[in-house]
């Protein structure tokens, strides 16, 4: 089913439930917490979920390579879309880069979803000379390393030479070639610039929990109105227009089938991050979205209530960083037996 498209006329019905998951594990044992992370992706399978997305942790206990991580789930499941939110291409090398997206979205059958963003790698300082160490202050962190991406995996010529060689033939272009895969990639993005860059190339566009305040009015106005502002923008400056696919990331945590101690637990969670909410945060004006926590019910009230949710037809989710196996299989069955019915949508087959 096609994207519906931007008519202002309300709520678009929910098309695609997905989820998203930092994929945490425990130094002494990370392969326990890597088998977690597929265990997760196989059950959203099971439960009929459109989707599952990773983060990118570099240097962290969360996963530093999701397109590694992917491959192995494209053996383990059939239908299930499989992306990443998002890869920040400061880490990494667009050619390089484009092949592996293309072997693993070969191996999915045309499952995968890259999600990128710009920028130096966090705490760049510290990580140059390991990362780039001859070439650091000459690497270009913008939006030209995605149209570099953009382009290899689109099939254009990564090389002058193409033929035989002795024994030996050559592509000019990325090998393999995934038809489709182009159509797949997203940008992650929280600043009307960003949203508009985005829309330009084409490319799908994933919001988070995460925006940017901007403009000398930007504080006056919440969350809610900020992200709309950048869905609009994405759709304004796509060839597509309204019918652009866009998804949605905050924070969701049903109840529904939570212990006490499980409420309990996820209830402190988004106490603890409500501050940070109120008000735009550091230097880059960063405006967070209150966590939701509660029974399905309260939850799709307060999600139509948002003018940004009714603008979207696709989400993913966000899983909590710190919870346990258990947690997760607790909020990805609500999700998707009692949250994604009171939103309109279905299981996939």
């Amino acid at each position: 089913m096609p994207p519906v498209p931007d008519t202002g006329a309300g709520p678009r019905p929910l098309r695609k439930l997905g989820f998203l998951t930092i994929g945490l594990f425990d130094e002494a044992d990370p392969r326990a917490g890597h088998e977690d992370t597929l265990h997760l992706i196989e059950l959203g399978e099971r439960l009929g979920l459109d989707s599952a997305w990773l983060r990118h942790r570099h240097l962290q206990h969360g996963i530093s390579s999701p397109v590694a991580v992917l491959a192995a789930a494209t053996q383990r499941t059939r239908r299930i879309e499989l992306g990443t939110a998002v890869t920040p291409l400061g880490w990494e090398n667009p050619l390089r880069l484009a092949e592996d997206l293309a072997t693993v979205d070969i191996l999915s059958g045309g499952r995968l979803n890259p999600g990128v963003s710009v920028g130096p790698p966090v705490h760049w300082q510290d990580v140059k000379d390991s990362l780039y160490p001859d070439t650091g202050d000459a690497e270009d962190f913008g939006y030209d390393r995605v149209r570099r991406l953009l382009d290899l995996v689109a099939g254009r010529p990564a090389s002058r030479f193409s033929g035989t060689e002795g024994i030996e033939v050559y592509s000019d272009r990325v090998q393999p070639h995934s038809p489709g895969l182009r159509e797949r990639l997203w940008y992650g993005g929280g600043s009307l610039r960003s949203a508009r860059w985005a829309g330009e190339q084409g490319m799908n566009f994933l919001t988070s929990s995460v925006v940017k305040a901007e403009g000398p009015d930007a504080g006056d106005l919440d969350f809610d109105a900020v992200q709309l502002s950048h869905i609009r923008a994405f759709r304004a400056a796509h060839p597509l227009g309204g019918a652009a696919r866009v998804s949605q990331g905050l924070v969701v945590v049903p109840t529904d089938g939570a212990s006490a101690a499980q409420r309990e637990r996820y209830e402190e969670y988004a106490r603890a991050r409500l501050p940070r909410t109120r008000s735009p945060q550091g230097p880059a004006r960063l405006m967070f979205a209150p966590d939701l926590v509660g029974p399905s019910e309260q939850l799709a009230e307060r999600l139509l209530s948002l003018a940004s949710y009714r603008a979207v037809d696709e989400v993913a989710f966000a899983l909590p960083f710190t919870f346990a196996r258990e947690d997760y299989e607790q909020i990805l069955t609500d999700l998707a037996t009692r949250l994604g019915p009171l939103l309109g949508w279905r299981p996939a087959g």
